[in-house]
């Protein structure tokens, strides 16, 4: 047979896409141990922490850039990639919170992965790529990894895969390139790649937590090594960046090749790796930079251990503290053996994660101006990861996110063309001293290379000099110019002398009459404070100014007053375990990273004024959150109010409500509120009053003006579609319709039905089962809306769907009351009012066990719909609070009207009593968890109402 006519090639082409198409969808993994949300491992817990504080930014995106040059096939890239994400769980992992706690929930696999495609020079790629990697990841809605392709020339090509570092480390990229290599490989072949099933992540993590009662030794022993150890001081910058981004500079000095082997010889002589040599270079630098003797540096530890960790995509890393002392001057050679045997203490703990050894130290983990333990790393850094495709020729490229994890950072580069690197934070360092340092640590690194027996005293480097700081006080000044001074500061308190406050650079220093001598000696007398106060550190406010609230001798300020102070107060006290005064600090209580998230959430909730986790790191003390709090409230109070709808995006993250008016919507509106969501409510001109309110814009239409509809989903970031007509399937059909065809961005969230279940088979009703005959009208309708919304989910700029199938809905509004009384439990209210005797399905009647209602409190159905828009789901999840007998709804109904009403079991079913399922809500479940007086007694008390009694 010829191949060689273009009917024969076009029939080849197709065929090997469809081969393609096969060898891209995963096989079906082996039946999980565990299923439904996992907790997070602690180093992911700290990801999540970063992400919540407002802190993840791109920090922690992962860029993984190779630049390919030969044929390369794009089908089979993606093909390979989806196939990827199909085996590794953890690539398609989302994270959500209930009650302040975090889990991990995994996605279904994709059918495809998108690449992006973009045609550049070469010379351009630099801008793209670090657009790319800058983006933001919603780890609500699950960091799926991004793929860029930038197309150079017919065989030239950047590819850019971007992670979140929740979701992967160092070690999990060799594997990521490697399989990817092999699916690729197979895909182009038409084939399916032969791999072992992988460990998954979420297994890990459980594995974790159910040992964390075995570490209690492991935390008294890093408490006992850490004790007293005082967080790096590093000179600040004199302008540090007014946007308090932790945007990162990085020197890079290159090496004579024989400096790496030179130390990696001279570690072979003290049994040391050259990762120890490496770090003992940087613990000798940061002395002579700092003039301190009592270090920390943070490396990175590792929890891969075992065959069953081989493969395993994840966040396996941890932090390990290594303090080492370098005082009396020591040789080089011997500070290599205080560094060896200071990481090998280290290791014995390397299964402690970092988070729990901070939340051990309590407050001696900070300095008190908040200054984090970890200020510095070190590492050694090979050849980077690079994918190696079949076919053609890979070059890594580094992409640069521009932002710092770390104050300082020491790298000394291993390959080809060595290098010392020193990475920083613009906020902690400023250039001249970065540049500085980075010249003395390359310096070092070649003197000790050459000389390792010399001393630190004769090694490159020094102590920046004091900044000539205008505008201080003259006996500020003075007090900085002393070589035994690190920090001063003087302040004149209203009414007050003067008073000096000074940090020494070591123990042993000048005295405090020693300093009041030399500033009475060269100053006039009016200008020579009254004391001089040694500290350990000054505290500073957020903006690195000393704070006088928390300097001893200064008079302090009347506690503040009013329900923001209260509040504030009551958190300070319920999170912290005992009232604060109005200048406690917020660490020193024994404040960590997640009660700040936890604390502004509380504080959010209650008074409905933006506030985040780090607006409390920042702010610290009961007398700064209460002071922003009221700056806040200010400006809202200052804000015009307008009450029609607002131009297009106006308000960032406006969420636009349907069915406001109804019993469903009003608790949805009710919840948004709570989280101070921007709203904008569809509702009729005669109803508007009903739905508006502080937050609340109206948009006036209904479900059949479709115009109105149009503008409504065009004028918000997202949808909550909660309205319905009940009666008129095609209406709610069309006005579905109309709405996805509007829908252009965000989530779109929407309330359907338990009908569209139909009749199952079976008891028990898995989410997103197909559909049992027969359909009512009403449950096919529903199936109709979410078949539009899931096919057109996160299409043209869209974002997720998630539609959220409900029971019955319980809670007091009138109108739910109304369906309580007329609608399908009718039968049963209207009879124990009037006290007829009340006939429900006897167990067993027709083959089937049970008969019954399920149902959800509506405030527990807002809950999840609103969850919704920060975590969707993706496809249908139910939302169900309990399920409860008709016996057992008839009797506590009859209880509460009052009624004297026999109850009967007959072996005839009613058609509205004709429902026998249960349904399972786990996707949702954190969310709809009951709250006090929302079980199913308490609800139907609350609708019932007096006047029916």
């Amino acid at each position: 047979m010829a191949t060689d006519t273009p009917a024969a090639a076009a029939l080849q082409e197709e065929l090997l896409r469809r081969a393609r198409s096969r060898a891209a969808r995963p096989a079906p993994a082996p039946e999980a141990a565990h299923h439904g949300p996992a907790p997070l491992s602690h180093a992911q817990r700290r990801m999540w922490l970063m992400d919540r504080l407002g802190q993840g930014s791109a920090s922690y995106s992962v860029p993984f850039a190779t630049r390919l040059r030969g044929p390369l096939d794009l089908d089979a890239l993606a093909a390979a990639l989806t196939s990827l994400v199909g085996r590794h769980e953890i690539l398609r992992t989302r994270y959500g919170q209930q009650d302040g706690e975090p889990y991990q929930e995994v996605l279904p696999a994709p059918e495809a992965m998108a690449l992006r495609v973009v045609e550049t020079a070469a010379d351009d790629a630099g801008a793209l790529l670090a657009e790319e990697a800058h983006r933001p990841f919603d780890l609500a809605a699950g960091p799926v990894p991004r793929a860029l392709v930038l197309r150079h020339g017919p065989q030239d090509h950047t590819v850019l895969l971007t992670f979140h570092h929740i979701a992967l480390d160092g070690a999990s990229l060799e594997t990521v390139a490697g399989e990817l290599a092999e699916l690729y490989a197979a895909a182009a072949r038409g084939t399916a790649a032969e791999q072992p099933a992988p460990p998954q992540y979420a297994d890990f993590a459980r594995r974790e937590q159910a040992a964390a009662d075995r570490l209690e030794q492991g935390l008294r022993h890093w408490e006992s090594r850490l004790e007293g150890v005082i967080p790096l001081r590093l000179p600040r910058p004199a302008n540090p960046p007014a946007d308090g981004t932790r945007s990162a500079g990085t020197h890079t000095t290159p090496l004579d090749p024989r400096v790496p082997a030179a130390l990696r010889e001279l570690g072979r002589q003290h049994r040391a790796t050259l990762f120890t040599v490496a770090l003992a270079a940087a613990f000798a630098a940061l002395h002579r930079f700092t003039g301190q003797d009592d270090l920390v540096i943070g490396v990175a530890g590792t929890h891969r251990q075992g065959a069953e960790m081989r493969g395993l995509v994840g966040l396996c890393v941890n932090t390990l503290p290594v303090r080492v002392n370098t005082a009396g001057d020591p040789s080089f050679t011997a500070l290599v053996e205080r560094v060896r045997e200071a990481l090998l203490d280290a290791q014995q703990g390397r299964e402690v994660p970092f988070d729990l050894i901070l939340e051990r130290l309590g407050a001696a983990a900070r300095d008190t101006d908040g200054t984090a333990l970890i200020r510095v790393t070190a590492d050694v850094l090979g050849v980077p990861t690079a994918l190696r495709l079949p076919g053609t020729v890979g070059e890594y490229v580094e992409v640069g996110a521009g932002e710092a994890k770390f104050d300082l950072s020491f790298g000394l580069v291993d390959t080809d063309a060595p290098a010392g690197i020193v990475q920083y934070g613009r906020t902690a360092l400023d250039e001249e001293a970065a540049a500085g340092l980075g010249a003395h640590y390359a310096a070092l690194l070649t003197a000790v290379a050459d000389e390792p027996g010399l001393r630190l005293s004769r090694l490159p480097g020094a102590v920046p000099a004091p900044r000539d700081e205008t505008g201080g006080h003259p006996a500020e000044a003075l007090l900085r110019s002393h070589p035994g001074v690190a920090e001063a500061v003087v302040l004149e308190p209203v009414g007050g002398p003067l008073l000096a406050y000074a940090v020494l650079r070591e123990i042993g220093g000048p005295a405090p009459a020693e300093l009041r001598s030399l500033l009475r000696a060269a100053l006039a007398p009016e200008l020579v404070p009254a004391a001089v106060t040694l500290m350990d550190a000054l505290p500073r406010t957020a903006d690195g100014a000393a704070d006088p609230a928390r300097l001893p001798g200064m008079p302090s300020a009347p506690a503040p007053e009013g329900a923001h102070a209260e509040a504030v107060t009551e958190g300070f006290t319920a999170l912290l375990g005992r009232p604060p005064r109005p200048d406690d600090d917020f660490f020193l209580l024994g404040g960590h990273s997640l009660i700040a998230v936890q604390l502004a959430e509380r504080l959010r909730g209650a008074l409905k004024l933006p506030l985040t986790g780090l607006d409390i790191l920042q702010a610290r003390t009961p007398r700064a959150v209460t002071a922003l709090l009221d700056a806040r409230a200010a400006e809202r109070a200052a804000a015009p109010s307008v009450t029609t709808a607002r131009p297009r995006r106006s308000r960032q993250g406006t969420v636009l409500v349907t069915g406001g008016t109804g019993g469903v919507g009003a608790f949805v509106l009710r919840e948004l509120a709570d989280r101070g969501r921007p709203v904008l409510a569809l509702a009729r001109p005669e109803s508007a009053h009903l739905v508006a309110g502080d937050g609340v814009d109206v948009i006036e239409g209904d479900l059949t003006d479709l115009d109105g509809l149009r503008k409504a989903v065009d004028s918000a970031d997202a949808v909550i579609h909660a309205a319905c007509t009940f009666t008129r399937p095609e209406v709610d059909v069309t006005a579905m319709a109309t709405m996805v065809g509007a829908w252009s961005r965000g989530p779109f969230v929407f309330v359907s039905s338990v009908d569209a279940y139909g009749h199952p088979a079976g008891e028990w009703v898995a989410e997103e089962s197909a559909p049992g005959q027969p359909l009512s009208p009403y449950g096919q309708a529903k199936l109709d809306c979410e078949a539009l919304l899931l096919q057109a989910a996160g299409s043209q700029g869209r974002g997720g769907a998630s539609a959220v199938r409900s029971p019955l809905v319980w809670g007091p509004h009138h109108r739910l009351r109304d369906q309580l009384r007329w609608g399908a439990t009718g039968v049963l209210y209207q009879a124990a009012r009037e006290g007829r005797p009340i006939a429900v399905p006897r167990p067993g009647t027709g083959g089937h066990a049970w008969y019954g209602a399920a149902w959800v409190h509506a405030a527990g159905l807002a809950r999840s719909l609103v969850s919704c828009l920060d975590s969707p789901v993706h496809g249908v999840a139910n939302a169900v609070s309990g399920h409860v007998t008709w016996r057992d709804l008839a009797a506590t109904l009859t209880e509460l009207l009052g009624s004297d009403s026999e109850i009967l079991e007959t072996d005839e079913v009613h058609p509205d009593l004709d429902h026998r399922w249960h349904y399972h809500s786990d996707r949702l479940s954190p969310s709809l968890r009951l709250q006090p007086g929302e079980d199913w007694r308490s609800v139907l008390a609350a609708m019932a109402g007096p006047s029916e009694r």
